[in-house]
This record gives C-alpha cells, sequence and structure tokens, in this order.
C-alpha cells in the first residue's frame, strides 16, 4: 500500500551529518515505491540555495542528491515563503523547483500527507 510521506527539511545544508542521513532515508523510502514530498522550513531552505561550497566544510555535495531525486519520482518540492524572505532568497535563486506556501497554509498542506517526518 502506498502512503504519502512528506519530509520537513529545516536544518542549515552544513549542519552536521543530518541532511546526508535524511536523503538516505527519502532515497530508500522512495526506492520502495512510496509517494515523496519535501518540505523547506526555517534554515532547511538554505539546502537549496545554488551556490553552496560543501567542499569547504568536509561534506558531501548534497545539491547533485536533491537534483537527482526526480529519478526516484520525487516531484513536489515546498518551500515556506516567509523562511525564503527572511534569508533573501527567491524561488530563481534554487536548485528545484518549488511551490512555496505561506506560514499560516503549513498546517493544512501536512494533513494531505499520511506521514509528517521532521529532519
Amino acid at each position: 500500500m502506498i502512503k504519502n510521506f512528506l519530509f520537513v527539511m529545516s536544518q542549515a545544508p552544513h549542519d552536521g551529518a543530518g541532511v546526508q542521513e535524511t536523503l538516505d532515508i527519502i532515497l530508500t523510502t522512495a526506492a520502495f515505491d512510496q509517494s515523496v514530498s519535501l518540505l523547506f522550513l526555517d534554515d532547511g531552505v538554505l539546502q537549496l540555495h545554488q551556490r553552496q561550497q560543501s567542499e569547504k566544510v568536509g561534506l558531501k555535495d548534497t545539491a547533485a542528491i536533491f537534483q537527482a531525486l526526480q529519478i526516484y519520482d520525487v516531484h513536489e518540492y515546498f518551500v515556506e515563503s516567509e523562511s525564503l524572505q527572511h534569508r533573501g532568497l527567491k524561488p530563481g535563486n534554487l536548485i528545484l523547483p518549488v511551490q512555496e506556501v505561506y506560514r499560516k497554509d503549513i498546517n493544512a498542506l501536512m494533513r494531505r500527507f499520511d506521514r509528517v517526518i521532521s529532519a
């Protein structure tokens, strides 16, 4: 039975190995033909910024993994509008096509999914 998963990404991109571990879980979930979507909040929106320099902090470049998610049929990416604005980003600055969601609409978005996983 297919479940709809929403992974909520709120960590900064170079805040330890958490992002990489979450991406591994997302890839595994999608590989088992589950429906996967991602929501980026707070510092999590920085994970989608185009010009990250992960090699300077000794971490893997996760941008390539995010872009490969489409191979696993992960096509829905939501970002909280206020988080983007607070960090001076616009959807055109991001590595994936995203749908902006206002903070007031986040709870309604989450109710659309069978499982919401905070990462």
